[in-house]
């Protein structure tokens, strides 16, 4: 048996574990630049507010519901994820993290299986909330598909209590009669449309629909999908995550840049950024590409984009290294009078370490650069990021995204840490 557990409203409920008041208080969180809502509790979903709406078309909602706002405090979200997910594998080892706020679990082997499906699952809810203060939602069933499915019901049904068990063919039946298909995980758009042309509107029909027929009509994907929704386990966990083929940096600027050096400085953020990812997964990448662009939603600005692309003759994770060849292709596709609002960079041709093929006439010292970038994750491991940084990346963290609804790194932050008044 699977079990996905999936927090609910998971930034909105990380901002109300250290702040009690938010308590039944509608509560959005917002994108970079805090321009549009990105997270909604359950009462601002109540009052009608839209997923992906911008703040301005927002703010007399906000207003007259007195909703509060918080800016997207990524630290304290991704310290609070990784305390969920260590909760869970207290239960099992085979935990997949699927995302920030998602996991699968394989139920097999666990002492708690010797028990009620159903109060192993509302345990788990209860320790996960008591251990970290995030509320979740738990699907149980043969396949992932499944318990997809029975999450969807636990969140959406009043009666399930966060909890949705699927061990019966009833239960099953019952689940899938109730889920349109476009409600289906990995049912995309076209997808749903076909089947609805084709008279499958829910995922029983689409169970009971033949072998033969979703050979003809859907891919590999959709066949396992069909099997998983007749309970044929065909995605085992994914306990590691595969390495990426490409790894990208970018943002909008909270204010348009003008200068070369303004530019630069954004840029080096993001190629270390680039960096520290690249050495986590232990790969080196062999092409770096640079884009810059202006504000294309402003009517009045004159509009300019551009992006090169520069195979690097070596490949490399050293982030100083990748910012001379980034700053060399910003050299080239920079032009002055403009405003630029967003810059990025993407490495892409990503190989192992352990497994780069090296150039006759290189002159860099490989060795002392991976001693000095060893050293400085280390640093700012314990210390804090970017606290050992390069000249480059310069102190006025130009490009940085405007948070003005911010709260405190309560958890990863020693002068943010909350304090109690006795």
């Amino acid at each position: 048996m699977f079990a996905i557990v999936d927090c609910n409203n998971f930034y909105a409920s990380c901002e109300r574990v250290f702040n009690p008041t938010l308590e039944k208080r509608p509560v959005v969180v917002l994108s970079n630049n805090d321009g549009c809502i990105i997270a909604r509790s359950a009462e601002a979903k109540a009052i009608g507010i839209k997923m992906g709406t911008p703040v301005f078309e927002a703010r007399k909602m906000i207003k007259k519901h007195n909703i509060v706002v918080f800016s997207s405090n990524y630290p304290l979200y991704g310290d609070m994820s990784n305390r969920v997910m260590e909760t869970l594998r207290s239960i099992t080892p085979d935990v997949e993290v699927y995302s920030i706020d998602e996991a699968f679990l394989n139920l097999r082997g666990t002492k708690a299986m010797c028990g009620s499906l159903n109060t192993l699952s509302r345990d788990l809810r209860t320790k996960v909330k008591k251990w970290t203060g995030i509320p979740v939602s738990i699907g149980v069933a043969p396949t992932k598909t499944l318990a997809k499915i029975g999450n969807r019901l636990a969140k959406k049904r009043a009666e399930a209590a966060g909890v949705y068990v699927l061990n019966s063919e009833s239960a099953i039946r019952q689940a899938l009669e109730a889920t349109p298909v476009e409600d289906i995980w990995g049912i995309g758009r076209q997808y749903a449309a076909f089947l609805y042309q084709s008279g499958i509107e829910n995922a029983w029909q689409l169970r009971q629909a033949r072998e033969s027929w979703v050979k003809q009509h859907m891919s590999v994907v959709g066949q396992r999908l069909h099997m998983e929704l007749r309970g044929v386990s065909c995605l085992p966990l994914e306990m590691l995550d595969p390495p990426k083929k490409m790894i990208g940096s970018s943002r909008s600027f909270a204010k348009p840049l003008a200068t070369l050096n303004a530019v630069e400085e954004a840029v080096a953020t993001y190629v270390t950024r680039i960096g520290e990812k690249l050495r986590k997964q232990r790969s080196c990448a062999q092409v770096i590409t640079v884009f810059v662009r202006t504000n294309r939603f402003s009517k009045h600005a004159v509009q300019y984009a551009n992006a090169r692309t520069l195979q690097m003759p070596v490949p490399t994770d050293s982030t100083p290294e990748m910012i001379s060849y980034a700053f060399r292709i910003l050299q080239m596709i920079y032009r002055e009078g403009y405003a630029y609002k967003k810059a990025g960079v993407m490495v892409g041709g990503l190989v192992p370490s352990y497994d780069c093929q090296q150039h006759l006439f290189d002159q860099v010292d490989r060795k002392k650069a991976i001693r000095a970038m060893q050293a400085m994750d280390e640093i700012n491991e314990k210390m804090g990021r970017f606290k050992v940084r390069s000249a480059a990346m310069g102190f006025k963290a130009q490009g940085e995204t405007r948070q003005q609804k911010l709260s405190p790194n309560y958890t990863s932050n020693w002068s943010e840490i909350l304090e109690v008044q006795v």
